[in-house]
């Protein structure tokens, strides 16, 4: 598993913003756009960047904490 793949992202639209909010609370507040899709993938892409900076600092990396939601069966 790579390391960003532990991080919890989503999308979810903002009808205060009339915009989409891409987020990944561990590691950053959000970010914003208009296309889902590209949203997402420039998410993927800022958090390779934070993760990144976080490894070339020495630092470590905050533990995931927020999960999705799961199914009770």
């Amino acid at each position: 598993m790579k390391r960003c793949d532990q991080y919890h992202k989503w999308i979810e639209w903002s009808e205060e913003s009339q915009v989409y909010i891409g987020k990944c609370p561990d590691l950053i507040t959000g970010i914003h756009g208009d296309d889902p899709v590209q949203l997402y993938a420039d998410l993927c892409e800022v958090i390779q960047d934070v993760i990144h900076h976080f490894e070339s600092e020495g630092r470590d990396l905050p533990v995931p904490r927020i999960r999705p939601m799961q199914e009770v069966v």
